[in-house]
């Protein structure tokens, strides 16, 4: 196929996405309690707003105070377009930071960065309380406290229907067992990228909780503890996202150029990969069949992890293909130049 004929019709399916990773809304919006509408009390919730951003886009707690954003600090004003007041309960002030501006700084300061595009991940959230043992499903009140944790942490959220066949399958020892087949067979009409299992108790007027998660072949745990589930649920996707940030985030002037080709390209595939490789700096090089290479800005590590997430396979070195002839324009009798051997090679 042409290349140009190529693009053209690839940009029509932009629509329709192959992978499970989500698009994340709002992840530069943030709310923050506040007692009144002062000046004071305002300028301390952009404060509290802007280091709860940092932390979304970069998953490091410290980021928020190095020397590289004194400035924004300072002035918070020069990376919000604008903020209002939520009678809530409770009142809350919204602050909606520009998201070029953002990450223009972010990176200025030498911070590493994550996108929109994040792993979609499926909860399995069994609460042991005094009333009793409830595996919290999509729709119930329980949720809502989830919800709420997952856009402050800047993370997509599910939750299972919770009908009687997953509450049968979602017991504690399932939930803290290092073996997730029984979960993962129930996730499997979500779709999700990542599982996560969550077992929360109540002890004396207080919560805590041990947490699982699986992504791929790689697992992450820990446990964590809060006055209530509100603050358990904030405490439990904190720990969640600061696990992740490291594997997709990207850092600027310490990722290496590379060449990335991909095999088994239709035009699904080519939009969602278009949008898989956007935080890489993705740069079309060639076209053959197909076969489709990139020149991409990152570490290996990252490509893989966000590769993932469309659950693309990683070609063996050893699996040699005739190099993919790069578009030129070739008067007659010339040779088509080859493009070089691509670095890391993926199939569909």
């Amino acid at each position: 196929m042409r290349l140009g004929k190529f693009l053209f019709v690839g940009c029509l399916s932009l629509i329709s996405l192959a992978s499970h990773a989500e698009t994340l809304n709002g992840l530069y919006q943030v709310r923050e309690p506040v007692s009144s509408q002062s000046p004071e009390e305002r300028d301390q919730a952009t404060q509290r707003a802007l280091e709860i951003l940092v932390l979304r886009l970069t998953g490091d707690a410290k980021a928020a105070q190095g020397p590289g954003l004194a400035a924004i600090r300072k002035d918070p004003q020069q990376i919000i377009s604008q903020y209002g007041y939520d009678a809530g309960p409770p009142e809350s002030l919204q602050v909606d930071f520009d998201p070029v501006s953002t990450d223009r700084a972010l990176r200025q300061a030498g911070l590493s960065l994550w996108g929109n595009n994040r792993p979609s991940i499926l909860s399995w959230w069994l609460n042991d309380s005094t009333e009793g043992s409830s595996l919290v499903g999509d729709g119930q009140a329980s949720a809502a406290p989830l919800r709420r944790a997952a856009q402050h942490r800047g993370l997509p959220l599910r939750l299972p229907l919770g009908d009687l066949n997953e509450q049968i399958v979602a017991t504690a020892p399932n939930l803290e067992g290092s073996d997730p087949a029984p979960l993962r067979e129930a996730s499997e009409r979500y779709g999700a990228d990542a599982l996560l299992a969550v077992h929360a108790r109540e002890e004396g007027g207080q919560w805590q909780a041990k947490w699982r998660l699986w992504l791929g072949d790689q697992k992450e745990q820990g446990s964590v503890q809060g006055a209530d589930t509100a603050a358990l649920a904030d405490a439990v996707l904190l720990a969640v996202s600061q696990r992740l940030a490291p594997r997709f985030a990207t850092r600027p002037g310490t990722s290496s150029e590379q060449l990335l080709e991909v095999q088994g390209m239709n035009l699904e595939h080519y939009a969602a990969l278009g949008h898989l490789l956007e935080p890489f700096g993705a740069q079309l090089q060639s076209v053959e069949g197909d076969r489709i290479v990139y020149r991409v800005n990152g570490s290996a590590e990252q490509l893989r992890a966000q590769l993932s997430l469309a659950r693309l396979q990683e070609i063996p070195a050893g699996e040699a293909q005739a190099p993919v002839q790069a578009p030129v324009q070739a008067g007659e009798g010339a040779v088509p130049a080859v493009a070089p051997a691509a670095q890391l090679r993926f199939r569909w």
